[in-house]
């Protein structure tokens, strides 16, 4: 799961990266309006955490501009701002929640789980496809009634293939949404055809009915076997 801040508090960006990163998001950070909307126009996230007191710009008109872009997933403003004006148009605006400053982590991180639930798995705590089913939050993956081992970047690319059964997947959508706008730096997809290959073998060894297949010039597809 990938998740965009949009906050210009450099320390408290850093505290809501590390924070996230320990619960196994990939985390991508911006500090301005510009930067934000540059990022939303070339990328995509699961979940974007927007402060509207941007010292660029007013948040709430990035929410308008993501609007206009069209673009999935989830947002929840966080903002000193409390209002119930700027409540209100926020989540007019499209904004999936809004959390005033100060708040707990704890309750952060509570919100940001409940809104990727609605959002990409229609609030099931489990994501399923064939034997084979996942929890995005515990990171516990399951065959048939059993329990199995896996990696952190096999769960990663696996839960991306099982919330997009049966749909072509190409190599570069895999390598951001898995290793975020740190893969711009490589001058291949090696290591996309690496973990790929890893986890096909690992769903054989583990007596799977899904497969992933090469769809020739496009990328990858999950289907049953």
């Amino acid at each position: 799961m990938k998740i965009l801040i949009i906050e210009d508090d450099l320390s408290f960006q850093e505290i809501l990266r590390k924070t996230l990163e320990k619960e196994r998001y990939i985390v991508e950070v911006a500090p301005d309006y510009r930067t934000g909307l540059t990022k939303l126009s070339d990328y995509t996230y699961d979940c974007i955490l927007l402060d509207i007191n941007l010292p660029d710009g007013n948040g709430l008109n990035l929410l308008r501009e993501l609007k206009e872009m069209k673009k999935t997933g989830s947002l929840i403003i966080i903002s000193a701002r409390d209002t119930i004006e700027d409540k209100v148009e926020g989540l007019d605006l499209g904004a999936d929640d809004y959390l005033p400053k100060p708040f707990h982590l704890a309750e952060l991180l509570s919100r940001i789980k409940s809104v990727l639930r609605r959002s990409n798995h229609g609030g099931e705590q489990l994501i399923g496809y064939g034997n084979v089913k996942a929890n995005p939050h515990s990171f516990d993956v399951w065959v048939d009634d059993t329990k199995v081992d896996l990696t952190r970047k096999e769960f990663d690319l696996l839960l991306y293939f099982l919330q997009r059964p049966n749909r072509i997947v190409s190599k570069s959508m895999l390598a951001e949404a898995i290793w975020g706008d740190h893969f711009d730096d490589v001058d291949n997809y090696d290591f996309v055809y690496a973990q790929i290959k890893n986890l096909r073998k690992r769903l054989t060894t583990l007596n799977t009915n899904i497969e992933i297949v090469a769809v020739y010039g496009m990328g990858y597809k999950l289907v049953m076997n």
